[in-house]
């Protein structure tokens, strides 16, 4: 598998390289050189397949023959261990279920998948200790580090934004202890991923330290983002319907994910970029400018980001054509009044279905998007999928304020409530966290 960097097409390095540099040295990002199509077969016979044997289809044939195919096997089923199941909600609506992972959030994909993919690595030869850095707005943080959690040689360093993650996100991350540290950084997640991004590009950190980064910037947590697209399209009775996904969107590698699928041949119709008050991209799609700003706190904190890490990667997917990117994907924005109103609607409707703030901002997106009447496509009929990133328990403080009643935890959550919570607080600039790192 050759990969390249969105800022030179010319640098490329191996998948290996890849995974454990993070970012090119040009400060882009890597993409893979040629996104292969995906044949008949496979697509005649995706509604028999399980989510481990598509996976083990979709990541073959983008690594190639880079991993022998029975090694890449045991790397998908170390990684997947729970389903991703589709669930009706209304007709023609249906929620993606990606929280039933460890960490109870779609996260739990991209970093088991790396996790097991730089175990698989570090196991063929004799490598030095790694230290992987992340930021996160709520749910990265406690995914990666549960993926990492006291691996051989690895060492896990969190940045999360002090005060700006839900109570259950910050005890999920700072409470793993062992070869796992948490951060907290007086800023923004914003800073947090700045400060990411200048680690790894700064000489004296490179020279000394062997890092690496677990953030969506890197590939091996974008390629497990496509598989539950293709799993959700197999779960469908009606699959000749018109495609819809609606995806929760703030650092965007989640919708990058999708795009990877629908250029290996997933029918995808359209794509829902749905954000909450962040809204720089649906903002992009609008004037065809892009314009990063300071991110703005919500209810739906995984979403606070106002310089998407992954913006590069989707106009790179496009060939940075503002109209092939606009016949893809629209935008839709939602503030924490609809996002409110929204999940105590769909709680009291038939189903009781219970949105978290970041599902309920991809349901509306959906819904608006199909029952637009300038969409002259018969869309109404369509199959309409909307990505629910995280169990609503993970935010039960505003769900239950917001039905005004108490909604099931799960125990592991329950569990980690009664921990104690360890972080180290650091000022948000580079200094500081060299500071740390090299202490």
């Amino acid at each position: 598998m050759q990969l390249y960097s969105t800022k030179n097409k010319n640098l490329r390095v191996n998948l290996e390289e890849a995974v454990f540099k993070g970012l090119p040295t040009d400060g882009g990002l890597y993409l893979p050189l040629s996104i292969p199509k995906l044949d008949d077969t496979f697509f005649k016979n995706i509604h028999s397949y399980s989510l481990n044997e598509i996976a083990f289809y979709v990541s073959q044939a983008l690594i190639g023959d880079e991993i022998h195919e029975k090694d890449l096997k045991l790397i998908i089923d170390q990684a997947i261990t729970f389903d991703a199941p589709i669930v009706q909600v209304e007709e023609n609506i249906y929620s993606l279920e990606l929280f039933h992972g460890p960490s109870l959030a779609f996260k739990d994909f991209g970093a088991r998948f790396m996790a097991a993919l730089m175990s698989y690595y570090l196991n063929r030869k004799n490598s030095q200790p790694i230290n992987i850095l992340v930021a996160t707005s709520g749910d990265t943080g406690s995914a990666v580090g549960s993926g990492f959690l006291n691996m051989k040689n690895i060492k896990v360093t969190i940045l999360y934004p002090s005060k700006k993650i839900s109570n259950i996100q910050e005890k999920q991350l700072t409470t793993l202890g062992n070869n796992v540290t948490a951060l907290e950084v007086e800023g923004t997640f914003d800073d947090c991923q700045r400060m990411v991004k200048q680690a790894f590009l700064d000489t004296e950190l490179s020279q000394k330290l062997n890092l690496s980064s677990a953030n969506s910037i890197n590939i091996s947590r974008l390629i497990p983002q496509s598989f539950y697209y293709f799993y959700a399209y197999a779960q469908l009775s009606q699959p000749q319907k018109p495609l819809i996904f609606s995806v929760p969107s703030g650092n965007f590698g989640n919708l990058c994910g999708g795009l990877i699928a629908k250029q290996m041949g997933l029918p995808v119709t359209k794509f829902i970029a749905s954000t909450n008050i962040n809204d720089v991209v649906p903002q992009y799609l609008d004037s065809g400018i892009f314009t990063p700003r300071a991110s703005i706190q919500t209810i739906a904190n995984a979403m606070d980001v106002g310089n998407p890490s992954n913006f590069d990667r989707l106009q790179e997917l496009y060939s940075n054509d503002i109209e092939q990117i606009k016949n893809d994907i629209v935008g839709k924005i939602y503030t924490d009044n609809q996002i409110k109103a929204a999940i105590k609607s769909v709680a009291n409707r038939q189903h009781g279905y219970i949105l978290d703030p970041h599902g309920a901002i991809a349901y509306m997106g959906l819904i608006d998007y199909m029952v637009d009447s300038s969409n002259h496509s018969n869309i109404k009929d369509a199959n309409g999928i909307f990505l629910e990133t995280a169990h609503p328990a993970k935010f039960y403080t505003d769900v239950e304020n917001i039905l005004g009643r108490k909604i099931s935890i799960p125990d592991s959550l329950i569990d980690v409530m009664q921990k104690t919570k360890t972080s180290i607080n650091i000022k948000a600039n580079l200094n500081a966290l060299k500071e740390f790192l090299m202490h």
